[in-house]
């Protein structure tokens, strides 16, 4: 297998319902009704998914209707979707609601901030749980891609679990330093996202970004 850049495919530059979901995940006041937020992330995932899903490997069948027999194209393979807890638990589950019958993978991944500033910080893997991933389509979903890190360590730690056919990286929001560190660091992978920002604070979080997206969706954590 070759090693090339990832392909990067950002899904608002096309004006479309995409954009009135970001529009309400970065606004203050909307994005305080915890529900609506969760569910907007789940029609990006799925809006995402059904993207994605012109590009998979289909064969032609042929099923019985009540007046006749047709032709139909029907995917090859469910792909394993794969999400970094928790703020990527709404993606996974927009991406699961079209691909419904794919298998479903988890890991951890947190900032252990180094110092009281919490500038300085290192991203902890601590808990795996997949299906065999040898010759799979994998999708890796985490929405906020701040710095990359934690993206490029969840793939690497999936990789050492095994070889999958093809992998789709998706996010929501990115900055742009983030989504050049793993389009350099992840190859032959495409990456789905909703919207590239500009920069990153000196804390490492995205501006102007929508803030702490576990947190809107499930309540702030210790």
């Amino acid at each position: 297998m070759g090693y090339f850049r990832s392909v990067v495919h950002i899904l608002s530059n096309e004006f479309s319902l995409i954009n009135e979901f970001i529009h309400e995940l970065r606004d203050k006041n909307i994005q305080q009704d915890r529900a609506r937020f969760r569910k907007n992330i789940e029609r990006i995932g799925q809006i995402a998914a059904y993207e994605i899903s012109k590009e998979m490997d289909s064969d032609i069948h042929f099923t019985t209707t009540p007046l006749g027999i047709a032709q139909v194209k029907k995917m090859k393979e469910q792909p394993i979707i794969a999400t970094i807890l928790r703020a990527g638990l709404p993606l996974q589950r927009g991406l699961n609601d079209m691909f419904d019958q794919a298998d479903l993978a988890y890991i951890s991944a947190y900032r252990k901030h180094k110092d009281e500033d919490n500038t300085a910080f290192e991203i902890v893997l601590e808990y795996v749980a997949t299906p065999d991933i040898n010759d799979r389509v994998l999708f890796i979903c985490d929405p906020m891609l701040a710095t990359g890190q934690s993206l490029v360590q969840t793939y690497e730690a999936f990789m050492a679990k095994g070889k999958p056919s093809k992998v789709y990286l998706i996010s929501v929001i990115g900055s742009q330093e983030g989504v050049d560190y793993v389009t350099a660091n992840i190859p032959n992978a495409d990456l789905w996202i909703g919207v590239i920002d500009e920069k990153l604070d000196q804390n490492g979080y995205i501006v102007p970004g929508l803030g702490d997206a576990g947190d809107l969706s499930f309540g702030t954590k210790l």
